[in-house]
């Protein structure tokens, strides 16, 4: 399996569908709001949500999308960067509900050596989250730094850090 790619790697206009999806349980949901400290009703509490929303129930809280998508992508984009510089823009273009399945896709709009180090290069992306019927749910841009196969090789190829597993004795 490929997991992220090195700045030769990238085209740009290039499409990452990422697989697979993820269907958004009300658990899901729940956790990511107390992990991180979003109490808002409108995730939290359905008679709210019945009561005295638009939608008449709860909504996914976009944050909980956005980092879902994130992690998707991860095979695709970033599983070998140095480091995400910047989230350029974030929209939340529509509601999801407990019960919905988020895809996403990733277009590499630009890429660019990098200006301090020739070991890496910078690459420029859009992801778009969609749900199962096609509605786009959430679409951001970010700036990733990603190294080049020569930072690769210099380091001791794709996976330095990995233990090899020792033979067990009889």
């Amino acid at each position: 399996m490929q997991f992220g790619r090195t700045y030769e790697e990238f085209e740009v206009g290039a499409v990452y569908k990422h697989w697979p999806g993820k269907t958004v349980t009300e658990y899901d949901d729940h956790l990511f709001c107390l992990l991180t400290m979003n109490h808002h009703p409108l995730h939290m509490d359905t008679n709210y949500a019945e009561q005295t929303t638009d939608f008449g129930k709860n909504v996914v809280v976009g944050n909980y999308i956005y980092s879902l998508l994130l992690g998707m992508s991860v095979p695709d984009v970033s599983g070998k960067a140095i480091a995400n510089l910047e989230i350029e823009s974030l929209k939340h273009v529509a509601p999801t509900f407990h019960g919905d399945t988020i895809y996403g896709e990733t277009t590499v709009l630009d890429k660019w050596p990098s200006k301090s180090k020739n070991d890496r290069g910078i690459v420029h992306v859009e992801t778009k989250g969609y749900k199962q019927d096609g509605t786009l749910v959430c679409v951001f841009r970010r700036k990733v730094m990603v190294p080049t196969e020569t930072y690769i090789k210099e380091r001791g190829g794709e996976q330095p850090g990995r233990p090899e597993l020792k033979q067990q004795e009889k």
